[in-house]
């Protein structure tokens, strides 16, 4: 039998923490060992109880570990144990790690330097926006954008990401063969073929409430730094940053309008000593990725004035790149139109132009 059904067997065990689960393979060797250990075996691990042994005796049924394992091969879901090469190490320094999650998709290197950006699911126009445009940049920079695919904020920051040609992690609060929200069906396709998504919950899985919180664990546990863009005061991308700071994480956000009940989150979390961002461009250096970012190398020194320009003052009219560039309306056009092929800006009705 594939050790996989063991390891599923002991991360759907109920009422036993990840860190027990972890601590009984650290002792007895493998999952599988776990599963056939006696009463007086499993009694010699240092820690157990006789709730946490009587738990795992009457538990000892593979039937839905089985189960799960075949809707894995069907829906080609894989999982990852604590004790897999592919376990990012990132996650590991997390208190509570997860003993095992399941992945569409697949996880590369550069994700260990991922940035999270999470944000209200009623984001105004303004959240979205930051949340989008902070993504594209940092996914110029080869940076892996992390966030829960919720709507609002969340589903801006994956699309930021996918639009910069960058990967993306999507963490879930159900099963990762179930779309929630369902709207967000080909955004969840594309995030599978451009990065991940990841759910500690069996495939599936509803999203139930109680879910939400351990998901936002790992949303900031595979993160080197979190990004909140606009929440609530009862939001819970702020109980994302509260773990996010007890995980030792920097925690950055974006301020807001004081009249906004969706600032107040981001502008309580500057108070008490998140890093505010105060500019995309200004973020992208305390962050010291600083010089171009890769798909800037391949620009003309005018393509570059010129962008350089609309992101220091979007959205901008063409007049207002004539006055900045000392050029003709046919030379700002011709640049224009080379930096929309390139997908480095947009041009938006009233021949508005903004920076993607």
């Amino acid at each position: 039998m594939d050790t996989v059904v063991f390891d599923i067997w002991l991360k759907e065990l109920p009422h036993l923490s990840s860190q027990m689960k972890i601590h009984l393979v650290k002792c007895m060797g493998d999952s599988e060992k776990v599963f056939h250990a006696s009463k007086r075996d499993l009694g010699d691990v240092e820690g157990i109880n006789q709730d946490t042994l009587n738990n795992i005796l009457l538990n000892k049924d593979l039937y839905n570990a089985k189960n799960i394992y075949d809707t894995m091969k069907e829906e080609e879901i894989k999982s990852v144990s604590y004790f897999s090469e592919y376990y990012p190490e990132i996650l590991k320094e997390i208190y509570d790690p997860p003993f095992l999650f399941y992945i569409k998709g697949k996880l590369t290197k550069t994700d260990k330097d991922a940035i999270a950006i999470v944000g209200a699911r009623k984001a105004t126009s303004y959240g979205k926006w930051a949340a989008y445009n902070i993504a594209c940049r940092l996914a110029e920079y080869n940076k892996t954008i992390i966030s829960g695919m919720a709507f609002g904020a969340d589903t801006f920051a994956h699309r930021g990401a996918l639009d910069g040609k960058g990967r993306t992690i999507a963490i879930l609060a159900c099963g990762v063969d179930i779309c929630y929200p369902k709207s967000n069906d080909k955004l969840m396709k594309r995030i599978i073929e451009n990065g991940s998504v990841i759910s500690e919950q069996a495939p599936g899985t509803r999203p139930l409430p109680r879910y939400f919180p351990a998901r936002n664990r790992i949303i900031s546990g595979l993160s080197k730094a979190v990004v909140v863009v606009e929440a609530g005061l009862k939001s819970g991308s702020l109980i994302t940053a509260d773990y996010a700071i007890e995980q030792g994480r920097d925690v950055y956000a974006v301020p807001g309008n004081i009249e906004s009940i969706y600032s107040k989150g981001t502008n309580k979390l500057i108070m008490e000593g998140a890093v505010p961002i105060i500019g995309i461009e200004e973020f992208i250096q305390e962050l010291n990725l600083g010089g171009e970012s890769p798909s800037e190398i391949s620009l003309s020194m005018y393509e570059k004035d010129l962008i350089n320009i609309v992101r220091k003052h979007q959205p901008v009219s063409i007049d207002v790149l004539l006055y900045k560039l000392d050029s003709t309306p046919s030379e700002i056009n011709a640049l224009l139109t080379v930096l929309e092929i390139k997908g480095m800006i947009e041009m938006m009705p009233g021949k508005i132009i903004i920076a993607k």
